[in-house]
């Protein structure tokens, strides 16, 4: 039952995302092939992910948001403004959804509109993550919650335990691969 509900919330996070890109991207009269040069993704890609057909990795998302000129949060958000969002660990954990890199995310705060930082749930198992370098505008925090990360960032490479952080411009190359069985940890976007 719990794995049901936790594939109805990550499609639902799924259908939202590829409905405001593909939104975005119409009212500013462009085509597939205009945000996928832009964005560095393939047109198959932005194809799929609007069509809730793929979901993007943070990093494509990032990218893809900077090719619209919107902020992430203009993306993940919903069209209600609120004060405050709370979210419970267990709501984090049953809505994490799967990406093509092999981990799994939540975001935070979706319904907070015009947000700063846009924090996200990562949840990496040993052997499903695919070994990847990304690059992409902006800052990032990264505090290990649960077990142990290689993290590497362009020739430098670190191992993250339980309560270990690092912050860093996320314009340099980097990727994250588990050392444990899983990894649970927060990933701030700026």
């Amino acid at each position: 039952m719990a794995e049901f509900a936790l594939l109805e919330k990550g499609a639902a996070l799924q259908k939202e995302m590829g409905r405001r890109i593909k939104k975005l991207r119409l009212l500013q009269e462009r085509t597939i092939e205009d945000l996928a040069n832009a964005s560095g993704l393939s047109k198959s890609m932005i194809s799929k992910i609007e069509n809730n057909k793929a979901i993007p990795s943070v990093a494509a998302l990032v990218n893809i948001a900077s090719a619209l000129g919107v902020a992430v949060s203009d993306i993940l958000e919903t069209d209600e403004t609120l004060a405050a969002e709370y979210t419970s660990g267990l709501e984090a954990l049953e809505s994490l959804a799967a990406t093509g890199k092999g981990y799994n995310i939540f975001p935070f705060a979706s319904k907070y509109h015009k947000k700063k930082m846009q924090p996200f749930l990562f949840v990496a198992r040993k052997g499903e993550v695919v070994e990847h370098a990304v690059s992409h505008q902006g800052e990032e925090f990264i505090y290990v919650l649960e077990g142990v990360l290689r993290f590497r960032l362009e020739h430098t490479e670190y191992e993250l335990k339980e309560g270990d952080s690092i912050y860093f411009n996320s314009v340099e190359s980097h990727g994250i691969m588990p050392v444990t069985d899983e990894v649970v940890y927060l990933d701030v976007f700026v």
